[in-house]
């Protein structure tokens, strides 16, 4: 899916005409709902949230590093609501659901770094919501995850991490192929043989036909992966799947989830740990400068992307 066609999903959904159209579409097979009526009344709050999160992403884009996460969380919170109107007509069924859904742990005062912090998932809010409702997906598997972990499975972040000589993911084919091929090396870093690792990977895209060579397992896939998400992840630029390279990466979790996690912990540290991001900044000693920069750079395009990918697919016109 081009760039072009993704941003011509957000043009098109800029008017309350067009956003009731494609919401009537999104509601045609949903239960016990007037879809006509609902897509009325919520096509003036699904465009505003489209727009809202566009600006807050593009306004993010100008201002000063130190304050660009703030901007791009809400950006991305309102993109999220925006998708979630399109498959539950009278969200928020409750405030329960209206928290970030996340929480941060407060920041040691010595020998803190960002790769080494976590977040904790909490039962009811934003995160669990969306991973639940938009994606099909239960509560996380984890309900603690550190940020070198959600970093390493963004294949954008492997460009950084190349310089340090680190190898978080891998790539295992192009975008839009039906033929993958995983280096032999992950058996020994998933610990399973070669029969093992590929159930494994098949319970997540059915194969058709498996082979190997001295290097690499050969996996022919029914169809191409449409989605960037555990375990497998799209990079942009490269055309590129990517697949994790340890045990402690391979989760089911959406890459638009991820980003909503490093986006809140970034945007709850510039708000409240002022000395430590103040010091990071100006001193420009720390790693996590290099890190956090980096991802920083890229990460609006690929939220962007990952959202108006899923627009698209969620009422796709003919």
């Amino acid at each position: 899916m081009s760039k072009k066609s993704i941003e011509s999903i957000y043009t098109y959904l800029q008017t309350i005409k067009t956003s009731q159209l494609y919401l009537k579409n999104c509601y045609k097979d949903l239960p016990d709902i007037d879809t006509e009526k609902k897509s009325f009344e919520n096509s003036g709050s699904f465009m505003y949230y489209l727009n809202q999160g566009k600006l807050f992403l593009k306004e993010g884009e100008k201002v000063d590093i130190r304050l660009k996460p703030i901007l791009y969380f809400y950006g991305l919170g309102h993109l999220l609501k925006a998708c979630l109107l399109t498959n539950r007509p009278n969200y928020p069924e409750s405030t329960t659901i209206l928290a970030h859904g996340v929480s941060s742990r407060k920041r040691k005062k010595k020998h803190y770094t960002f790769v080494d912090d976590e977040v904790k998932i909490q039962q009811n809010g934003l995160f669990s919501y969306t991973h639940n409702h938009l994606f099909n997906s239960t509560t996380p598997s984890f309900s603690k995850i550190k940020m070198n972990v959600l970093l390493g499975l963004i294949p954008e972040m492997e460009d950084f991490f190349a310089h340090r000589q680190e190898e978080h993911c891998v790539s295992v084919g192009k975008i839009g192929s039906t033929s993958l091929a995983f280096p032999v090396h992950l058996l020994d870093r998933y610990h399973l043989t070669q029969r093992a690792f590929l159930q494994r990977v098949g319970m997540h895209v059915p194969s058709i036909h498996t082979n190997a060579t001295k290097d690499h397992l050969l996996v022919e896939i029914e169809k191409p992966i449409q989605h960037s998400t555990g375990p497998f992840y799209f990079h942009l630029d490269k055309q590129e799947v990517y697949f994790p390279c340890t045990r402690e990466l391979f989760l089911p979790i959406h890459e638009i989830m991820i980003h909503y996690l490093l986006l809140y912990n970034l945007s709850m540290i510039s708000r409240y740990e002022t000395e430590y991001w103040a010091e990071l900044f100006s001193t420009q000693y720390d790693m996590d400068h290099a890190i956090i920069s980096h991802y920083l750079n890229f990460s609006v395009e690929k939220i962007t992307f990952l959202i108006g990918e899923w627009l698209l697919q969620r009422a796709p016109f003919s």
